[in-house]
Order: structure tokens, then sequence, then C-alpha cells
């Protein structure tokens, strides 16, 4: 158990629930649920620039990686296509891959496929039913899913000033501002609280909320003066209590919970939003294909990592159909942004390629 590690180690409640959130990222855990000291260590194994534990914004956001990854690639000779929907994995009559239709019926062949898309997709939606082993189809099927996360981006035109470190006159940022700052979180009771709430379908009353501003590291994301802050919470339920729908009046009533939350570490802060854009796990679902808006395509618990990440005997990268391969976040070692997956599973097709 996560909170029996931390206990080992602190006396700080601030201090344990502050690192206690690197643990329940992104998971339907609480730090009372068995294997939740994995999920913690997942996030500070790796290391930025030779600082181990160290995490780091992307200059221009997250997506000048995703095109810094593109110009590599275009580099090598290889060619990109965007807004052109996979309708299926092309199969030989040897129930080999030979690559990919489009939803405009445009056939792309190829000796190799490789999906970055989640397990559940790749082998539920695109690949042949047919041609998958049926206990493998099962555990894709029954895997946990489950995401507590609510992201909520939003543009101010100000700089949030708190209690605790108020802004100067310059208005010009601080230390803090530039790092994750963490919100009730004071105690790991208050994070097990928030938990339970949504256990029961209901989002947290007062929930965890990492909040980041990187306008104040990167100047260009924003106009001068003005600021994009960026808001991770948990705990919402997927699926909300008596069916009630995530529609637009409970997509706001959870964010009003959220900023009012805010406002008691930064008085002004409500005043100062110009805009927001709130994404829960069925947007997170339908936007991004992420299962059950699981940031990491999956749960990163010890029954779905290692060699049975996505299922057993298929944490090579192979799948059940030869020339597919999984590089994607549902693979080994699972998610974060660290590229492992796709770097891994690019060498096993590579080296599978100098035999065809």
């Amino acid at each position: 158990l996560l909170g029996q590690i931390l206990d080992q180690w602190f006396e700080s409640e601030p201090l344990k629930a502050t690192l206690a959130t690197d643990a329940m990222i992104g998971a339907m855990t609480s730090p009372h649920t068995p294997g939740s000291g994995y999920v913690l260590l997942h996030h500070v194994m790796g290391e930025l620039e030779g600082r181990r534990g160290a995490w780091g914004y992307v200059a221009g956001g997250m997506g000048a990686l995703s095109q810094a990854i593109a110009h590599a690639a275009a580099a090598q000779g290889a060619h990109i296509f965007t807004e052109k929907a996979v309708c299926h994995v092309l199969l030989g009559r040897d129930g080999r891959a030979q690559g990919i239709v489009l939803q405009d019926g445009t056939e792309v062949r190829s000796k190799l496929v490789l999906s970055n898309a989640s397990p559940q997709i790749t082998f539920l939606e695109l690949t042949p039913q047919e041609q998958l082993p049926k206990d493998f189809v099962q555990r894709i099927r029954q895997a946990d899913t489950r995401s507590p996360v609510t992201k909520i981006n939003v543009a101010v035109d100000r700089l949030p000033s708190f209690l605790a470190a108020p802004n100067t006159r310059d208005g010009q940022p601080l230390p803090h501002h530039q790092c994750s700052i963490h919100l009730n979180c004071e105690s790991t009771h208050l994070l097990h609280q928030a938990f339970t709430e949504a256990t029961h379908g209901r989002p947290s009353s007062r929930p965890m909320i990492e909040l980041c501003i990187p306008s104040a590291l990167d100047p260009g994301l924003a106009p001068r003066g003005c600021h994009v802050v960026s808001l991770f919470t948990q705990y919402t339920p997927a699926v909300l209590a008596d069916g009630q729908p995530w529609d637009e009046q409970a997509r706001n009533a959870y964010a009003d919970i959220v900023f009012d939350c805010i406002e008691a570490y930064a008085p002004g802060f409500k005043a100062s939003v110009i805009g927001r854009d709130i994404l829960t796990p069925p947007d997170l679902e339908r936007i991004f294909g992420l299962p059950g808006g699981n940031i990491f395509h999956g749960a990163m618990s010890l029954d779905q990592l290692y060699f049975a990440r996505p299922a057993p005997s298929y944490s090579n990268y192979r799948s059940p159909v030869p020339g597919l391969y999984l590089c994607g976040s549902g693979a080994h070692p699972g998610g974060g942004v660290m590229g492992a997956a796709g770097c891994n599973a690019a060498r096993v097709a590579l080296e599978d390629f100098r035999y065809l």
C-alpha cells in the first residue's frame, strides 16, 4: 500500500499527500488501494536531461512534441497522413496483416502494421474478431480501463495569486507558478475521501487538483499578461450514479466545484477566467480514443503490467495476428510521455522484417 510506504519515510501529512498524487494520477485508486505504490514508482523512475524523477514542460505545448516526432520521421522518409480514419486492418488469406483500410475505402498496403491506438480499439474494433483467440479477446474486453480524470483547460487574464504566496506588484511569475501546484492535498485522508465518492458514482466534492501554468515558462502560449492554466482533476466517474449523463449541466456543475476550491486558495481566480474547456472521462474517450478516458490505455495495476500488458503471452509487442504490432501505452511498460513502448515495438518489428 502506498500509505504504508509514505508512513515509513515521512511524518508531514501535506508532504505525504502531495507525493501520493503521483500514485493516484490517472488511476481510479486511493492511497489505501493495494498496488498503488507501483504507480508512484512509475512516475518517478524516469529522468529528464539527466535529472532523476524530473518532469518538464514542452515548449510550444504538448502538440510540439508530436510535431518534433513527425519532423524526425519525415526526415527519414516517412509519409504522414492526418484526418484519415482507419476502418480496419487488412488481412491476407494466410491471416497475416497486409496493411489497413481507411474509412473512405482507400487501401494502404504494408508488410507490417504498428498501432499506437489502445488495445481495445486495435483488437476489438479494427481487427477481424475471427482472427483472434477467444481468450485473448476476453482479456482485452475485461481490462480495467476506469478513469477518474476530468481535464479542464482554462484561459485567464492574469496570473493566479495564492494566499500562501501572493503575487508581486509587477505580476511576474514566481517560482511556484512554474511548478505543479497541488490543491486539496492536505492529507491522504482527503484523497481517499475524494476517491470513495467517485466509487459511488459521484464526482468528488473536494477533488484532487493538479494545477499547472505552462505559460509562466512559455509566454508564447498566451497573449501578453494572460495565461493558460491546466487543471488535472480527480475523481470523476466515467458513469454517474442513477444513469445521469455527463451533459453540459453536469460538466459545468463539476467545473464550478473545482473553481470554488481554487478560489479558496487563490481569491480572484474565478473573476480572472475568460474561457474554459471541460473534458470528462467520456469526452476523453470520444475525442482522443482513450478507453474509458484512461490516459494510460488501461490501469497501471500490477495485474496489467509487464508480461500481462496487454495480455499474457503478448507483452512483446507482437499480437495474435502476424505482422500486427501494438506500440502505444497499452503495451509494456505502459503510459507516460517516454516513448519506450514505441521504441521497443519498432525494434521488434524491424527484427521480424528481416525475415520477410
